[in-house]
């Protein structure tokens, strides 16, 4: 299946019901959040988070035949920012991803050069728009809308 096919995020969903299960009842951590394959585990010791990280890596292979994926089992500290379901996370905040930042801008400059029609650009405006409000990017979607804007007049 495709990866962000709705079925294969409903399975991904059922599948890793198990991992939800033992992560919570009987690893018995209390800040745990999944989004499909993605997880973030919060906690204040490091150590702790090493064993967990381990225990789950075990049940995974034993039960479910998965893997953690290497470079992105990380502990990190959350000053850092933990980046997930395509933010920056933090503790009071969260930011836009700077790739998609990117990607939004060179969207606009091809619409700058007529690469890409006026509806076209608004529709892609409103969509990225629907994602980046959930972050805290009032400046930057101003900034956006702005370039879009500026070619006329």
């Amino acid at each position: 299946m495709p990866l962000g096919n709705l079925t294969s995020q409903f399975f991904a969903n059922i599948y890793l019901n198990e991992l939800d299960y033992f992560v919570k009842h009987k690893l018995r951590v209390k800040y745990y959040i999944r989004y499909v394959d993605d997880f973030v585990i919060l906690h204040e010791s490091k150590e702790q988070l090493e064993i967990w990280r381990e225990e789950i890596n075990s049940f995974l292979k034993e039960k479910l035949k998965l893997e953690l994926h290497n470079q992105k089992s990380k502990i990190i500290s959350l000053s850092n920012g933990v980046d997930f379901v395509g933010f920056r996370n933090f503790y009071h905040f969260r930011l836009l991803r700077k790739r998609n930042i990117r990607s939004i801008k060179k969207k606009v400059d091809k619409y700058k050069i007529e690469e890409i029609s006026k509806d076209r650009i608004l529709e892609i405006f409103q969509e990225w728009n629907a994602y980046a409000k959930w972050a805290n990017s009032y400046k930057v979607r101003r900034k956006i809308i702005s370039k879009i804007y500026s070619k006329e007049g």
